[in-house]
């Protein structure tokens, strides 16, 4: 079966900017990282600084020293020393071996081993540290100190559970460690356990009645109940311990606009902005309330003011994309953003954002106005290029796109992104000589971009063009050995002409080292085997692909055709008939059903 390995590429617009799409932050998720914000989790080991110093890549498997015989008797605090030194200067291997040393003369000493259990997650080889732990857990299963580290070290592994078990039961031993409170709070919210966390942060709070932390994440927790009034006795209880913090303020902002309570929102903003009044955060938010509520002179002062401040200070702007456009607020971003604008109304950085907030609410003739206004000396200039040129070729208007680029490239002939893209259009359009020239012509301004190096192997590839691919793809190999699209694409390349397939293989080997869970390069590697007549390793490659991507017809079609070498007619029509029901172009259908005839018709060529 022949197709294009290009079938075989991630997508041509993989790059695409699209930070503005951000999936909103659920509110648990919230209340999970503002945890890990207000607690300052500290390291799982209160270890001296890391060394600056590089280790070497590769290191002897047998760990051995030169050291004084007058040591030969043993010196735990030689060696605890050398092994402090040799940490230093960037030799684990040293700097383990030593403090095994250390530890052999005082083999109950709990502090060396909490520095060798230090040194072995340095050595990125956490098993061995949890092992160590294990065995003082075993000794001592009661040790406080212990546990703690125990715990530490399973939730800087993300094994939650175990990290869970252990912090309970520091606090069923000792219940006055208020950090694992945090902790264990902190994992409970992540996992949405409403009702733990709140029995956790409740202990807090009864053990710890001044415990701000412990106040502040009940109050959310009775937020997101529904129970606004319990919500807002916690945050007013946080701010009678901590009067400074503001997000208790914002968190009571939220509890009266579901109120209707406008008064005490209005004097909430103005407490904020006379304790600090760039605050930029109230600034918005008060400036879309006044909006809201029809006071428009008011609104547009305050956010007038926003617009100007955000002219020399970009904190302005990342705000503002934190706080509306992340969570995808496009209604209140637009508010804002125009009331901003008066301000600055040539800002390219306003103008950016308020075409992506615009085209949040699907309004592209706005959309198109603001970005058109981004000026090539914006930071956000290529990313508002690149929107309008994919807005252009979404809505079927490729050669708009086409004339788009092309007036960018004479304005701003040394971007190679350009080129990139441009390129991928004439592709799309089959105009093959036209992308050639374009991407050629990116090599004349970037001479090594393998990016468009692979643009231009793909192009050659679906003009029937393939020793000239071929070249090509050796090229971006070259230029970037760990590149696995191009090692990928040249791989199968070999496979589906059915030559080099030893190359063939370690090519797709190298792919795999850097993308291991790509579903099409195990594909890749599966049709490899195919042509080498090794089916059952076939086999396993390409159900591991299908595992990953199992809705791609040409991985289903692989599938069939094992099954067929296989003698297993049933599983191949099966597998076929998937094909079949993603196939787009009547071509690919007939391709697809003249196998399933052949299969259900006897005799059928």
């Amino acid at each position: 079966m022949i197709r294009s390995a290009g079938s075989h590429k991630p997508s041509r617009f993989d790059d695409r900017m699209q930070g503005h799409n951000l999936k909103k932050m659920s509110m648990m998720k919230w209340l999970f990282n503002g945890a890990a914000v207000l607690i300052c989790l500290i390291p799982v080991f209160g270890c001296a600084p890391q060394s600056t110093t590089t280790p070497t890549a590769e290191r002897p498997v047998k760990r051995y020293v030169e050291y004084s015989p007058a040591h030969e008797n043993g010196d735990r605090f030689y060696y605890f020393l050398e092994s402090q030194l040799q940490r230093r200067r960037g030799d684990l291997d040293k700097s383990i071996y030593f403090m095994q040393k250390a530890i052999e003369n005082a083999p109950n000493a709990f502090f060396l081993k909490k520095e060798l259990a230090a040194l072995y997650l340095r050595e990125r080889n956490p098993e061995k540290a949890v092992g160590l732990i294990e065995e003082m857990l075993a000794a001592d299963p009661e040790s406080v100190e212990i546990l703690i580290l125990f715990g530490k070290l399973k939730q800087g592994m993300k094994a939650y559970e175990d990290a869970r078990k252990a912090y309970r039961k520091v606090l069923e031993l000792d219940p006055d460690q208020k950090e694992i409170y945090l902790r264990l709070g902190a994992l409970y919210l992540e996992e949405e356990d409403l009702e733990n966390a709140y029995e956790v942060y409740k202990g807090l709070v009864d053990r710890f009645p001044d415990s701000y932390v412990g106040h502040f994440f009940l109050g959310k927790i009775h937020a997101e109940r529904g129970e606004l009034e319990a919500a807002e006795k916690k945050f007013r209880i946080t701010l009678d311990l901590e009067p400074d913090l503001e997000e208790p303020q914002f968190e009571l902002l939220s509890i009266y606009e579901t109120q209707g309570k406008n008064q005490k929102i209005i004097q909430i903003y103005q407490d904020i902005l006379e304790e600090e009044p760039e605050n930029i955060r109230a600034e918005m938010g008060l400036g879309y309330f006044y909006q809201n509520i029809g006071m428009t002179q008011s609104a547009e002062k305050l956010l007038t003011r926003v617009g100007e401040q955000s002219l020399a200070d970009e904190e302005v702007i990342r705000t503002l994309i934190q706080l509306y456009i992340d969570p995808k607020k496009y209604e209140a971003a637009v508010t804002i953003l125009e009331g901003m604008l008066k301000g600055a109304p040539d800002s390219s950085d306003l103008h950016y954002v308020a075409g992506v907030a615009y085209d949040g609410i699907n309004d592209e003739e706005m959309m198109l106005h603001h970005l058109k206004q981004v000026e090539p000396d914006s930071r956000f200039y290529q990313n508002a290029v690149v929107h309008i040129a994919f807005l252009y070729q979404e809505s079927g208007q490729v050669r708009k796109a086409i004339d788009y680029l092309e007036g960018v490239i004479r304005k701003v002939p040394d971007n190679p992104d350009f080129y990139i893209y441009l390129g991928s259009f004439y592709e799309e359009i089959e105009e093959y000589a036209e992308a050639e020239t374009t991407l050629k012509n990116g090599l004349e301004a970037d001479p090594d971009n393998p990016r468009i190096y692979f643009r231009l192997g793909v192009v050659y590839d679906k003009w029937d063009r393939k020793a000239d691919s071929i070249e090509i793809m050796k090229r971006v190999i070259e230029l970037d050995p760990k590149n696995a699209n191009a090692l990928n694409y040249l791989g199968y390349t070999y496979a589906d002409m059915g030559e080099n397939l030893d190359e063939a293989e370690w090519l797709i080997q190298e792919a795999l080292k850097y993308k291991p869970d790509d579903g099409y390069i195990l594909d890749s590697m599966g049709w490899v085997y195919y042509q080498k007549g090794e089916y059952e390793k076939a086999l396993a490659y390409l159900q591991k692909a299908v595992d990953l991507v199992p809705d791609d017809p040409i991985i289903l079609e692989h599938v069939g055709d094992i099954h067929i070498k296989l003698n297993n007619p049933e599983k191949a029509l099966e597998y076929y008939r998937r094909s079949l029901s993603h196939r787009e172009t009547e071509e690919e259908k007939s391709h697809i059903e003249q196998k399933i005839r052949q299969l259900t018709e006897p005799g059928t060529t």
